[in-house]
């Protein structure tokens, strides 16, 4: 029954009036102008070109999709668990997250602090009671402190919108500890060194940039009294406050002045260091320049994928299946499992040839292909049937064999008659 002028005005919505109301009705809680569980990197490397590789990282780590799988008793990948820890890895895990976001935040956290926990907030029972439960929604915890079978982590409470610091036992979060620890988290790291000196090199430019004109003036006598001392003090501060009060900056001085203006950049090797210990930072992550601007060869992304982003979905998939999935479950076939796409890397050129040889050779079929490059299924039912359409179909060479049959058996019954 279509709804009536009645109807419409009863069941009628507008955001901006339920957001008044809910504005003067109800308490919303504490409020901050960023978010308050963003993460915050620490001291010395959001200040420095580090936050970008670790931004690069992480985004390439949370391009690979994670699920909540089941193995068949090969150990091969058989279908998707629709299960909640599925939901968090896939697409919501909690409130502020996707399940992108949450893996992004993860590698991060772990880049920039060399271990993360990983906390299940909600779930269906309580984990420290029973171990068959399923996880609602999940964040990451920074761990402040470490005990034998405990850790203490800072975890950020959404209901009252602020980090808390809780105890809670290993066998229920999930602790991630950066595999290229050695050389990015260690104190005498390559990273580490380098972001030592990107330090410096930042105080060295505002100590440049600051507006000081590092000027010595020679007087035309000797400074060796006290009242001469202070007779050059005040001049000094004579000469200081005609700069400072002068429209344009200009002041005077006695004939007998000179003037010895400072303004040559200081000899040293900070730059030599610093590009040195990028180029070893690069060759020890399996990075290079052409990554981080989009031009790498193939063979480069290869190597990077293998040496830097399979290490660390390893270790966060390992973490989570040896925490979060039971040993009941681990023998039934149930597994978190990575799978990274090999066609993202492929031109378009190469698609059509690389399509050909799928399918032919029977390894996909013409749906499936046409799903990995963004078109709907064809309703044809041949196109989900793993075979080489190149060759005869089935049926024809049956329907052949029959009428080759027939015309034997024919002509043996005409020999038969003769």
């Amino acid at each position: 029954m279509a709804d009536t002028i009645l109807t419409r005005l009863r069941n009628a919505w507008n955001v901006f009036r339920y957001g008044e109301s809910l504005f003067y009705t109800n308490d919303l809680g504490i409020s901050y102008g960023i978010r308050p569980d963003r993460i915050r990197l620490l001291t010395g490397t959001e200040r420095s070109i580090i936050s970008s590789i670790y931004t690069r990282i992480g985004i390439d780590v949370s391009a690979v999709p994670i699920n909540h799988v089941r193995l068949d008793q090969n150990g091969r990948f058989l279908e998707i668990v629709k299960s909640g820890l599925n939901n968090c890895l896939s697409l919501e895990a909690n409130i502020d997250q996707t399940g992108r976001a949450l893996i992004q935040d993860i590698v991060m956290s772990m880049c920039d602090e060399g271990s993360v926990a990983i906390v299940p907030v909600d779930t269906t029972f309580n984990p420290i009671v029973s171990s068959s439960y399923d996880i609602l929604t999940m964040r990451t915890a920074r761990i402040t402190q470490w005990y034998p079978e405990h850790v203490r982590v800072n975890l950020y409470n959404q209901k009252i919108g602020q980090k808390q610091d809780i105890i809670l036992p290993k066998t229920v979060v999930a602790i991630i500890e950066n595999p290229l620890y050695s050389v990015m988290n260690e104190p005498n790291s390559t990273l580490k060194r380098l972001i030592d000196k990107l330090n410096i090199l930042d105080t060295i430019d505002e100590q440049s940039g600051s507006g000081k004109l590092d000027l010595i003036i020679q007087l035309p006598y000797v400074i060796k009294t006290k009242s001469r001392e202070e007779q050059a003090e005040k001049r000094k501060l004579a000469i200081e406050a005609q700069l400072k009060d002068s429209k344009y900056g200009i002041a005077y001085t006695d004939a007998t002045e000179k003037i010895t203006q400072l303004n040559r950049p200081a000899e040293n090797n900070l730059m030599n260091q610093i590009e040195y210990l990028t180029s070893m930072l690069y060759s020890q992550l399996g990075l290079t320049k052409e990554i981080f601007d989009g031009t790498a060869s193939e063979p480069a992304m290869i190597n990077y994928y293998n040496r830097t982003i399979e290490p660390i979905l390893s270790a966060i998939t390992d973490g989570m299946k040896r925490v979060f999935l039971t040993k009941t479950g681990r023998s039934q076939g149930q597994s978190i499992m990575f799978v990274r796409d090999p066609f993202r890397l492929v031109p378009t050129s190469q698609l059509a040839e690389i399509a050909d040889k799928f399918t032919r050779n029977e390894i996909l079929s013409a749906n499936e292909v046409r799903g990995i490059i963004g078109y709907k299924p064809s309703d044809d039912p041949s196109a989900d049937e793993l075979r080489n359409k190149n060759l005869n179909q089935s049926s024809d060479s049956e329907s052949v064999d029959k009428s080759g049959l027939d015309i034997q058996n024919g002509r043996s019954l005409v020999n038969d008659e003769k």
